[in-house]
């Protein structure tokens, strides 16, 4: 499916796969969060090709994601940092960490942890919560009926 006709589905998984669901985008994201990058800072920490990292910054640029600003040393370059719409974001990529280290790594395997600065511990796990604090399982959940982005829930 082409990003045209992802844009006229009524699935906002498919569209923000759309935007940002392949590897290298997720990984330039997941390195943004760290602070402003520049262009041959993300390819040393990434290992990837030039032309791939060019697209990919320039999809996140016109997506709103991240956009672009004079770097931190003065200098004629430029560096890409997270928008608002960026940030919002997070979430989705502390999930994916956090699967990760659940899933995908040996039995003793070491990883480095992401760390709340102010607790110096390890952020707890994403969960989806009621207003009661109980967790949603995904057996507890139905897709509505169609209704415009920003209408209350029935």
């Amino acid at each position: 499916m082409t990003k045209r006709q992802a844009t006229h589905e009524p699935c906002p998984v498919m569209r923000t796969v759309d935007l940002v669901g392949d590897r290298w985008t997720l990984l330039i994201l997941r390195d943004a969060f760290d602070g402003p990058c520049r262009f041959s800072q993300l390819q040393r920490s990434l290992g990837i090709a030039k032309n791939i990292l060019s697209d990919r910054l320039a999809g996140l640029v016109e997506a709103g994601i991240l956009r672009t600003e004079p770097a931190a040393d003065s200098s004629a370059y430029q560096a890409y940092a997270l928008t608002d719409k960026g940030r919002d974001l997070f979430d989705v990529i502390i999930a994916l960490r956090q699967w990760g280290e659940q899933h995908a790594f040996a039995p003793g395997e070491e990883y480095r942890p992401l760390i709340d600065q102010t607790t110096g511990e390890p952020l707890r796990p994403v969960a989806f919560t009621r207003e009661d604090g109980t967790a949603v399982r995904p057996s507890e959940t139905a897709l509505g009926d169609l209704r415009p982005i920003g209408a209350a829930a029935r």
